[in-house]
């Protein structure tokens, strides 16, 4: 049996047994069909045998048969390309199509015949209704088909071989995600930090202790000292280039660096000089210990250094304390400070604060809640509630509570504080506020107050200056100039002199 569009041509498939004999309720012959022609299929004992009948050409679809469905408009075509008969033919499937008046003849192994074949379904486009499932197309070695009677392919869809068709107005494959737009953060944090390398002194390159001591050496040695050469090298090293030259000058000259900077030098100048020439955390252990010890305590040199530095240099501080000064650094506090600004001092000294970034903005909400009915919202003042959200949150977390207190209660935190407690403890909870809310407003604040009137705080200022110029300070001078009018290198060269003055300006590191 030919198939349409397909013309007879020469060197077809040779004569096979057990082809399909020609039974009745096949298609009966019709005018213009093609007819057998040499070197096609010849009729063969068993093989497929010549049979007039062929699919007619018509327009659009089936032709109408008997038993058929009738012929509609957009039916499939004939197309060329169709799978060639193979020996065997394919195999009936369990569940297949029942035999009905005038379909396919009912072979072995072929498909069973139906009414006028495939029944044309009206649908969008044309496209023809795949009949229900419960049958299909039957696994044969060779074929197309899946075991078991299951469907293969689309309802409706094209022949084998053929494109899939465009549907019009069809959603693309794979749709991108939508672009959401604006709204609530599903893991909204804290306002916004400065990143990167914040500080105004940077590494030199190709720096060298051994080198670097032999200029120090030279300056200290005979009469005089070269104050210039000695702030010159320090002012353009890091504190990890300048601690290693303590070690070098030992080991190259047998003497102590530090003995011989401070026999060498006087005044504030001595006293930067020295304190550029420790770690930050040996610093920072060593001030604090100044701050303590002696009649009165620098309770505001305390909550500065405990309030701004990380829980790992927290930690690195409290074991160089017990180390060079024989004492845990809770138990100094506790021996020098009282009631609940020890209590927020030995808090903070722990070095235990939450350091994650995310923020929960419902918990920042219910700890807003907490401070607002700890203070402005009772009779006194519950001081262990501030101490224990103040000393305990993360900061990202505090600065998101603090907008929420704000939005709440109308007034800032650190004035209702001021409007809630008194002494220590009050400049103490101020103090870690300020710092958590803006570090680099805090300590703009801290030098200007250091250089404010007539005399100059010089401990602080050197502390400041100091510890602030490998981390912020690029940020503390824009927070003075927005906040004073005045550049920071400004005030200090009208406030400071001589050497002094110099090396202050090189940490500062320019103007704004």
């Amino acid at each position: 049996m030919s198939y349409p569009g397909y013309p007879q041509q020469p060197g077809g498939y040779p004569p096979q047994t057990g082809g399909y004999p020609p039974q009745q309720g096949a298609y009966p012959p019709q005018a213009g069909v093609y007819p057998p022609a040499a070197g096609g299929y010849p009729p063969a004992a068993g093989g497929y045998p010549p049979a007039a009948g062929g699919y007619p050409p018509a327009a659009g679809g089936y032709p109408q048969q008997a038993g058929g469905y009738p012929p509609q408009a957009g039916g499939y075509p004939s197309q060329a390309g169709g799978y060639p008969p193979a020996a065997g033919g394919y195999p009936q499937a369990a569940g297949g199509y029942p035999p009905q008046a005038g379909g396919y003849p009912a072979a072995a192994g072929g498909f069973p015949p139906q009414a006028g074949g495939y029944p044309q379904q009206p649908g969008a486009g044309g496209y023809p209704s795949m009949p229900p499932a419960g049958g299909g197309w039957g696994a044969a070695p060779g074929g197309y088909g899946a075991p078991g009677g299951a469907q293969q392919g689309y309802q409706g869809g094209p022949a084998p071989g053929q494109q899939m068709p465009n549907y019009p107005g069809a959603p693309a494959t794979n749709p991108s995600m939508p672009g959401y737009g604006s709204g609530v953060p599903s893991n909204p944090k804290g306002p916004a930090v400065p990143k990167g390398y914040r500080g105004s002194i940077k590494d030199c390159p190709g720096a060298d202790p051994l080198r670097d001591v032999e200029v120090l050496r030279k300056a200290m040695k005979g009469f005089g000292t070269d104050e210039n050469a000695i702030l010159e090298l320090l002012g353009s090293r890091t504190s990890k280039q300048r601690v290693p030259m303590v070690a070098a000058y030992k080991t190259t000259y047998g003497k102590d660096l530090i003995h011989d900077l401070k026999s060498e030098l006087t005044g504030n100048f001595e006293k930067l000089v020295v304190a550029m020439m420790m770690s930050p955390s040996h610093f920072d252990a060593y001030e604090l210990r100044e701050a303590i010890k002696g009649a009165g305590t620098d309770e505001a040199c305390l909550i500065e250094i405990l309030s701004s530095r990380s829980n790992a240099e927290i930690r690195q501080i409290t074991t160089i304390y017990k180390s060079e000064f024989g004492k845990t650094l809770e138990d100094a506090i506790s021996s020098d400070t009282s009631g609940h600004f020890r209590r927020l001092l030995v808090s903070l000294s722990q070095g235990n604060r939450d350091e994650r970034e995310n923020v929960d903005i419902s918990l920042a909400k219910q700890d807003a809640q907490k401070l607002y009915a700890a203070g402005e919202n009772k009779v006194g003042t519950d001081e262990s509630q501030f101490n224990a959200i103040l000393c305990a949150r993360s900061k990202p977390h505090l600065r998101a509570v603090f907008q929420e207190y704000q939005q709440m209660c109308g007034r800032e935190l650190e004035k209702s504080i001021c409007r809630e407690m008194s002494g220590n403890v009050e400049d103490g909870m101020v103090a870690v506020v300020k710092c958590i809310k803006n570090t680099s407003a805090y300590f703009a604040e801290r030098l200007h107050k250091a250089m404010q009137g007539a005399g100059t705080k010089d401990t602080t200022l050197i502390r400041i200056m100091v510890s602030r110029s490998e981390v912020d300070m690029l940020d503390i001078r824009k927070d003075y100039m927005k906040a004073y009018g005045k550049s920071l290198y400004t005030h200090i060269s009208g406030d400071t002199s001589g050497d002094y003055k110099k090396l202050l300006l090189k940490l500062c590191g320019g103007s704004d």
